[in-house]
This record gives structure tokens, C-alpha cells and sequence, in this order.
């Protein structure tokens, strides 16, 4: 058997169930291989080793009476910073909100703790989720447990480090531009992006979701059958489906993929990360699969107006604190901002618009296809101190081009390792599908975990 950190919620609970493990016995090796790898990657916020005691015995009392609460009973859980789990503080990662303990768990939270799941901490986020990085002007810099001088990426900066570093094998994170899913490609794990609404959440918010990231994809479908109950709190929420998320079985002949390599704006694709996704989909051609090259379909205004909002809404928000209070922004975040702060009505108005433009044309670019692979960034992982890949708050988003469209169209995608450049860093397979399709999305995954190429052993603690 693996080490007890190594294993995942499908191989947990079946030990559970045939008495060769406790939970009790997995929370303490979970939390002596966090403390062995923290001082390192600073993933976590609020750690309470005596609640999740508390948790992992009530968990291990109910397996011994033969009535666990479900599949994640007992199973070690983080949980992003920013899905508010109660009695604990919810920074939004930045040392400008006052520390008020939450009154209340957030759904995923709730859905999680009603599953029996044991939380063990938060994971850290940049300010405001703002960055597809560990930086914060709150939390410590978090590092990328593959190269401690690389960045995770973000903003479920902790969550991806945890995930790749063996705290557990559940996370949750949220996404409205990538935020998942691109911690899960610098970091090599999977995380899935569900469609708007398929997980609930509170406050609900145009484009953001909650989402898991785990080592397996199978993991990530046991997460679903729980974070997908309802939860009346968001009001964007999709009615509730039963889903058979186990079935995750797919042939590939005749799979019908598109094959993205270009965004149409932003950072070019290293030529590293291009072949390793041209190689994926010779896989996945060469198992059945029917493969199109397509043509870009954002643009440079897509990106340009969401930019020239979002400052607004954030300038909005930052302008309203008081002057002390907006001084401890990380300075980034601030400039960035600011760049909101002389809009015109009409130009927030064009750039909400490009809301429905990006949706509209992510929905017709997928529409011929059973899912669409693409790189899930057009670059690997990079310097961990840097806000972004470009580290310039005039341009923070020419990394996102191939993530940010499935925020606005609301369908799922997912990422997953594809291979690793010559550095030994990960690189991240996107792989989007019709909306609400968030089955065919795993499924669709769960294929490339079979078609892959042998994964590298995950990293461990420096000595």
C-alpha cells in the first residue's frame, strides 16, 4: 500500500469499510506530511488539528457501526479560502478585509461536512482572487511543490499545491477565469470546472463556480456527487440532475474533438506545451477518436472589454475602503484597479457585453464537437514571487485566453497533466465540453488518464 498521504478517497474508503484503516490514523499521516512540506509551500490557512480530530473520530465511530454518511466519509478535505466554512475568517486573500469569523458554512462547505468529509484547513488565494498566482498580500508566497522557485498558479493557489504535494486527496477551488484549472496544470493534477450553477455556491457571481482538484479524475466524480446537491442560497444554480458520476467508461472511436492551438490573443504557446498537446490528440486519434484543427474564435476585444469591467468592479470595491484599510492591497491588485477608476458608463457597458460575445462564440466554436481539447495555458509554471506570467499589471491576463471563454459560455472543462517540459514541469491538457455536459467532460478525461503516457512520481518534501 501507498503511504496513507498517497492515497486516494476511492482507496480510503474502501480500507474504511474492510477495517484496514481509520480515519483517525489517516488524519495523522496527512498531518504530519503537511508539516513536513509547509514550511516549504505555505498552502494552507487555519489549520485546526483538534477539529479535524474531532471530525476523523466521528467518522471512524460511524464506519465501525457499518453507517457511514457516504462515499467522502472520513476523507481529508481542503477547502479554498473564500468558500466561507463557519467560525473561521474569510480574508479573500488580502490583508485589506477585516477578519470577521464566517456565521456559516458556504454550500460546497456545508455539502462537504454533511458528506462526512473531514476539513482540515483552507488553502490560500491572492488578493481578491484576482491572480493566477500564490502571491498575497495576506498569506505567505505559495510555492509550487514541483520547483520551489515556480509559481502554482491561481487563484486556488493553495488548493493546486496541496493537491500535487499529497495534503489529502480532496480540494476545492473556484474559478472565474481559470482559477482552477490553471493551479491544476502547473501543478499536474485534475480539476474540473463545472458548468455555471452545477455546484452551488454563495455569493453566486457571472462566471464563478466551485470546482474540485484532485490527483484522479475519479476522485474529482466522487466530489461531484456531493458538491452538485442543491442549495437553494445560490440563485444562479442549475435544477439538480442525478447523475451517474461513476460512470465514467468512454470509448474513443468516433469521440468527436476539436483541437484548439491558437486563442486568438494573448501569450504565444511554447513550442514545449503545443507538442505536448498535438501529441495527446495523435492518442487520441490513433485510439478512434475523430480530430479537427479550428480556428480561433476569441478576439482581442473579447478580452479587452471582460479587462476594462472587471477594473470597474474592482475599483469599485477597492475605492469604497477606507484609506488604511486600501493601503494594504497587494500594490498590483491596486494598479491594476485603478486602471478602472475613469471608464466611462458606456465603456463598462461594451465590456460586460463581451460576456455574451465570448459565450456565443465558445458555444459555436464547440458545437460540431463532443468536447474541445486545447493547452490549458499557453506557458508553464513561472517565477513564484511574480503577480502573473507577464508581471505587468498594464497586461495581467494574455495567459487566460484559452480558459476565460468557458467562464462566460458556462460550460464545463477540465484540466489534466499531459506531459512535462524538458524541466520536468507540468503542462496542462484542456479539455472543454457542450454545455452542461460536466460528464462527458470526466469521462473525456478519465480517457486520457488511460491514454497518457506513465506519470511522473509526485514531487516530495525537501529534506
Amino acid at each position: 500500500m501507498n503511504e496513507l498521504h498517497e492515497l486516494s478517497a476511492a482507496e480510503l474508503t474502501d480500507a474504511y469499510r474492510t477495517r484496514r484503516l481509520g480515519p483517525v490514523e489517516v488524519l495523522r499521516a496527512v498531518l504530519a506530511h503537511i508539516e513536513r512540506w509547509e514550511p516549504h509551500l505555505h498552502a494552507i490557512y487555519a489549520l485546526d488539528a483538534a477539529a479535524a480530530l474531532a471530525q476523523a473520530e466521528a467518522s471512524q465511530a460511524r464506519w465501525l457501526k457499518g453507517e457511514p454518511l457516504g462515499a467522502l466519509d472520513g476523507v481529508p478535505t481542503t477547502i479554498k479560502e473564500n468558500i466561507a466554512t463557519r467560525g473561521v475568517p474569510v480574508p479573500l486573500g488580502t490583508a485589506a478585509t477585516e477578519l470577521v469569523p464566517a456565521a456559516q458554512d458556504a454550500p460546497p462547505a456545508a455539502r462537504l461536512r454533511e458528506a462526512g468529509a473531514v476539513i482540515i484547513c483552507k488553502t490560500t488565494m491572492p488578493d481578491y482572487g484576482m491572480l493566477s498566482s500564490g502571491l498575497s498580500s495576506f498569506h505567505a508566497l505559495t510555492r509550487n511543490p514541483w520547483d520551489l522557485t515556480k509559481n502554482p498558479g491561481g487563484s486556488s493557489a493553495g488548493a493546486g499545491a496541496a493537491a500535487a504535494a499529497g495534503y489529502g486527496p480532496l480540494h476545492v477551488g473556484t474559478d472565474i477565469g481559470g482559477s482552477v484549472r490553471l493551479p491544476a496544470a502547473w501543478c499536474g493534477i485534475f480539476a474540473l470546472k463545472p458548468s455555471l450553477g452545477r455546484i452551488p455556491i454563495f455569493p453566486p457571481y457571472a462566471g464563478r463556480v466551485a470546482g474540485p482538484m484532485t490527483r484522479t479524475v475519479a476522485d474529482a466524480a466522487l466530489m461531484m456527487g456531493v458538491l452538485s446537491r442543491p442549495d437553494a442560497r445560490d440563485t444562479m444554480s442549475l435544477p439538480w440532475q442525478d447523475i451517474a458520476w461513476q460512470r465514467l467508461d468512454r470509448d474513443a472511436k468516433g469521440l468527436r474533438i476539436g483541437l484548439q492551438l491558437d486563442a486568438g490573443w494573448g501569450l504565444p504557446v511554447e513550442p514545449e506545451t503545443r507538442a505536448a498537446v498535438e501529441a495527446a490528440a495523435q492518442r487520441f486519434a490513433d485510439a478512434g477518436a475523430i480530430v479537427e484543427p479550428i480556428a480561433p474564435f476569441m478576439t482581442r476585444a473579447m478580452i479587452d472589454g471582460m479587462d476594462a469591467f472587471w477594473r470597474c468592479r474592482s475599483w469599485l470595491d477597492i475605492s469604497a475602503l477606507p484609506e488604511e484599510r486600501r493601503a494594504r492591497v497587494l500594490p498590483f491588485i491596486l494598479e491594476w484597479a485603478r486602471g478602472g477608476a475613469n471608464l466611462s458608463g458606456a465603456d463598462v457597458f461594451r465590456g460586460y457585453s463581451q460576456m455574451g460575445a465570448m459565450r456565443e462564440a465558445a458555444v459555436a466554436a464547440c458545437a460540431p464537437f463532443d468536447v474541445l481539447i486545447s493547452p490549458t495555458s499557453p506557458v508553464v509554471a513561472y517565477a513564484a514571487e511574480w503577480a502573473s506570467p507577464t508581471n505587468d499589471p498594464a497586461h495581467p491576463l494574455e495567459h487566460i485566453g484559452f480558459t476565460l471563454p468557458f467562464n462566460m459560455s458556462e460550460q464545463p472543462s477540465a484540466s489534466i497533466n499531459c506531459g512535462y517540459t524538458s524541466a520536468g514541469l507540468p503542462i496542462g491538457l484542456q479539455i472543454s465540453g457542450q454545455r452542461h455536459d460536466d460528464l462527458g467532460v470526466l469521462q473525456v478525461a478519465r480517457l486520457w488518464e488511460r491514454l497518457r503516457p506513465a506519470q511522473r512520481p509526485w514531487p516530495r518534501p525537501p529534506l
